[in-house]
This record gives C-alpha cells, structure tokens and sequence, in this order.
C-alpha cells in the first residue's frame, strides 16, 4: 500500500567537509580541512542591496573566528546580474571596499542544475530553505558538517537571530 507519508532522502551519509571548492584565487579548498568547525556560507555579489553586509560578515568573522566561526563567501551572478566582475575585480572589490580577510570562493552558481555541488547537497539533505532566493542568503553548517539553520538574505550577518544560534552551536 502506498503512503504519503513516506518520504525519500538522499544519501546523507556526506557532510559539508566531504566537498572541495576552488577559492577565488584559484586554489583548490579541501573542506576537510574545516572539519570541527562551524561555517556560515552565504552567497554574495558586489552590486546589490545587501552588499553593505559585507562589513557584518567581516565583523562577525572578526568576534568568531577565534570560537570554531568560518564565514565563506561564494559570489554568483545568478540574482539580477549583480556580480558581473572577473574574480580578480570581485576579490579587489572585497579587499578595498570592505577588508574582506574571511575565505572567498570563485564564482558559482548556487542554485538550479548548474549549481556548485555544495549546494545541491545542502538542499537534498536539508530541504528547500537552503536554496538562495537572493544574495547574502545565509547557510550555517555546524562542527559536524550538518546543515543547522538557513538565514534568509534581510537577516544582517549580526543580527540576535544568527548571533543566539552561534552561541549555542560554537
């Protein structure tokens, strides 16, 4: 007899720290490395709205990275065309303008077929609300390689929201 209640997953035998991705300068990044650690991914673009929260993520990398806190930016030109530069203009952009110090990704797409692997991942395993509606879409992966919460694009980097759930997870 069929039921509607069962429900298919992935394999969620992979974590966050089972994935590589190429830093924007072109260095490959051995996410295993990062194992023990908490991560905030969050996509983002030079030429938006929320690039102001450039200066929360820096902020916050700042008072957390001490604690176990990678902040990782992934640039995508996926959301209204807002990161249209090369890696080189994104990373200068991100240096001068912000004194960006956390790790930055090469560009990807974060959603759709053609998204990174990282983030075909994060939706199989934790469900829809990791797919960016936005830049400045937030995914915190906690020490284990597990997806723990999403925070939509409107949540600053240090708002109460983000800043509780690093305390109780770091």
């Amino acid at each position: 007899m069929f039921s509607f209640f069962t429900k298919t997953m992935s394999d969620n035998s992979k974590t966050f720290f089972d994935f590589k991705i190429n830093s924007i300068n072109g260095d490959e990044l051995d996410l295993s490395t990062l194992n023990g650690k908490t991560v905030l991914l969050v996509n983002v673009a030079s030429k938006c709205g929320f690039t102001k929260q450039y200066d929360d993520l820096q902020k916050l990398y700042d008072d957390y990275k001490d604690k176990g806190l990678i902040v990782i930016g992934v640039p995508t030109n996926q959301f209204g065309g807002q990161e249209p530069g090369t890696e080189t203009e994104i990373k200068n952009f991100c240096e001068t303008n912000f004194n960006i110090t956390f790790p930055m990704t090469s560009k990807y797409d974060v959603k759709g077929d053609n998204a990174h692997p990282i983030y075909i991942w994060a939706k199989d395993s934790f469900g829809r609300s990791t797919v960016p509606k936005w830049n400045f879409h937030k995914i915190l992966i906690n020490k284990e390689g597990k997806i723990d919460d999403t925070f939509a694009s409107f949540t600053a980097p240090t708002s109460k929201k983000i800043i509780n759930k690093l305390d109780q997870i770091l």
